[in-house]
């Protein structure tokens, strides 16, 4: 199970004690208390594994490691080892405390997200001209306690999107490496899906259906990973009776989750074409026609319609490139 939304306590390490010390050298004499060492940070860092969220499903509490207390013979305390979290890229860390929040975009991004207390100062720092041995010292500071949610949000170019059974996995799997699960009933895909055509990444999203932005089906919980793409390919099933209803459904939810997947760029197919006969097939690109929507024949069995969407993605990532 793909775990994308999920709470977490952070605690960077708290901050060594000074300490209270003398020299014990012969005809030394002075203070020598170390100070203590810092608490350890705690980082966030950028992979590309989306399933990273799955190790704070049990875990719900991180810490970094504490600074130790300083020592006599002006020995500092060791500071504490900083904690690095990976996440996986598309990540949002809305600190629930502060109210801020943090986005990794790209692999290899470090945040951090808390951090250790400081160590206090030994009584060897204290000394001076009028108090040459000072029993003064200090207590380590805290580190900082967030409470965190971590919400992942895909960060795909291509989001592929439609009512359940549209062929949405099929093709995910016709035109990258992915493994998706594919069967002939509705809700096949519980999770999404990625896969990459050379640098464009896609993104297949379980199958919506009407009211999925109020909770049902398997509701608006897997929407968000399409909020970043920049384009939609909206499959739509030849072998349902009402095309239009079918296409019209989707695109109020997506409009009703958030209004601006309603304006992300579209590409329209027509999946399933070779399941129905031609005159129907024509009768229904007619009626999107009457629309003004260009709706384009796709069956992942023909290698012309297939090449049809490659021809697509190929635009798409020339112009990523040449954005670089």
């Amino acid at each position: 199970m793909l775990i994308d939304d999920v709470k977490v306590k952070i605690k960077g390490g708290d901050g060594g004690n000074g300490a209270v010390a003398f020299n014990k050298n012969l005809m030394e004499l002075g203070p020598a208390g170390g100070s203590g060492g810092n608490g350890g940070a705690v980082y966030i860092e950028g992979s590309s594994d989306i399933s990273l969220l799955n190790q704070f499903r049990f875990k719900k509490k991180i810490e970094a490691e504490d600074g130790q207390d300083g020592r006599s013979q002006f020995r500092d305390g060791k500071r504490g080892d900083d904690m690095i979290l990976k996440v996986p890229v598309g990540t949002i860390a809305h600190n629930i405390t502060t109210g801020s929040s943090e986005d990794v975009t790209h692999v290899g991004q470090r945040i951090c997200v808390a951090h250790g207390g400081r160590g206090g100062k030994g009584n060897f720092l204290f000394r001076s001209s009028t108090n040459v041995s000072p029993k003064e010292f200090e207590e380590g500071n805290l580190g900082d306690v967030y409470e965190f949610r971590f919400e992942l949000k895909y960060i795909a170019d291509v989001g592929i999107v439609g009512l359940p059974n549209v062929g949405k996995s099929s093709l995910l799997n016709e035109l990258t490496d992915a493994k998706s699960k594919v069967a002939n009933y509705q809700f096949t895909t519980l999770e999404p899906n990625l896969g990459t055509y050379y640098e464009l990444i896609l993104a297949d999203v379980p199958g919506l259906i009407e009211g999925a932005s109020e909770g049902k089906g398997l509701g608006d919980r897997f929407l968000r990973h399409i909020e970043r793409t920049k384009v939609l390919f909206h499959l739509v099933s030849a072998e349902s009776d009402d095309v239009w209803h079918d296409y019209r459904v989707v695109r109020d939810e997506l409009s009703a989750y958030n209004a601006a997947l309603g304006k992300k760029e579209e590409y329209i197919f027509l999946s399933k074409s070779d399941d129905v006969p031609i005159d129907d097939l024509h009768k229904k690109i007619a009626l999107f026609k009457k629309h003004k929507k260009n709706i384009v024949p796709l069956s992942i069995l023909d290698e012309e319609s297939v090449k049809n969407v490659t021809i697509i993605l190929n635009h798409l990532q020339e112009k990523k490139i040449a954005k670089k």
